[in-house]
């Protein structure tokens, strides 16, 4: 069951508890209940309530969710007491742990937004020193025998349609859309296929170009040079790649200032001891 579903359980099978009067200016760690030595705390609540996915909980009055979740915590606290605590819960404790903490650090290390600085150093090499490349926008008919092709081409020599073709014959996914092919870079299309179109000029039709996937009659339409986006254009992507990057390095410095140990006297195929977890 999700944690919205337990806490609407909940909500149905225990009344609520009236909420305490907090002060404006209480903490995280305020305590707003006590189960046995446990606490409850203002912080937990909190965290708890940004958890829900439910829009319809999560935009109930506050007085009412404070109740539910307040039950909620109270429920789930005193079963928790209940509980024998094994090697397996103390291994899903520490992960859950360091899992929390790790993420915390991460957020922490990208919370500061990039510099203009940072953008610009990371734009320059990316695209500073990027040729201009050549896309080509282009049609063809797609069939599987040569025979075929030569006649197809025959066909349009004599002023036959192109696209009225390429719907009609092309065994191609962009037949029914007249052959059309968009846009595209030499690095997008098979060898044979590249080779073809690069040495073509807009508006002439090839002879029969024969790949992998068949035989081809090709109709290029335009070219144009892609050069490098502006920074403006860019500028999310490469804000998200310095973060990225910002990270990595931050990461990998951690991990390398650790005081690491591996041992040798554990065997691998100890992790298939499932009945380990259940000593005490």
């Amino acid at each position: 069951m999700t944690r919205p579903n337990l806490l609407a359980a909940a909500l149905i099978a225990v009344p609520f508890l009236s909420a305490p009067v907090l002060a404006q200016d209480q903490g995280a760690d305020a305590v707003v209940a006590t189960v046995g030595d446990d606490q409850i705390t203002l912080g937990q609540m909190i965290v708890m309530k940004q958890s829900i996915q439910d829009p319809n909980m999560a935009n109930l009055p506050d007085q009412a969710l404070w109740d539910m979740m307040l039950d909620q915590l109270i429920r789930q606290t005193a079963v928790a007491q209940s509980a024998e605590e094994d090697a397996a819960v103390r291994a899903q404790l520490e992960l859950q742990r360091r899992n929390t903490l790790a993420s915390a650090a991460v957020t922490q290390i990208a919370a500061a937004d990039p510099t203009e600085e940072e953008l610009k150093a990371t734009y320059d090499r990316l695209f500073a020193e990027a040729d201009a490349v050549r896309e080509y926008n282009a049609a063809h008919i797609l069939v599987e025998a040569e025979e075929e092709a030569k006649q197809i081409k025959a066909e349009l020599d004599d002023g036959g349609d192109f696209g009225a073709l390429a719907e009609q014959h092309s065994t191609g996914p962009s037949g029914p859309n007249q052959g059309d092919l968009g846009w595209f870079s030499a690095d997008q299309m098979v060898a044979p296929f590249a080779e073809a179109v690069a040495a073509m000029e807009p508006g002439a039709v090839s002879d029969p170009v024969q790949t992998e996937f068949g035989w081809h009659v090709i109709k290029l339409n335009e070219t144009r040079l892609r050069e490098a986006p502006p920074l403006g254009e860019v500028r999310d992507q490469i804000s998200q790649m310095v973060l990225r990057e910002k990270v990595e390095t931050e990461i990998q410095r951690l991990v390398e200032a650790a005081d690491v140990e591996k041992t040798d006297d554990v065997d691998p195929a100890d992790l298939n001891r499932i009945e380990l977890l259940e000593a005490n």
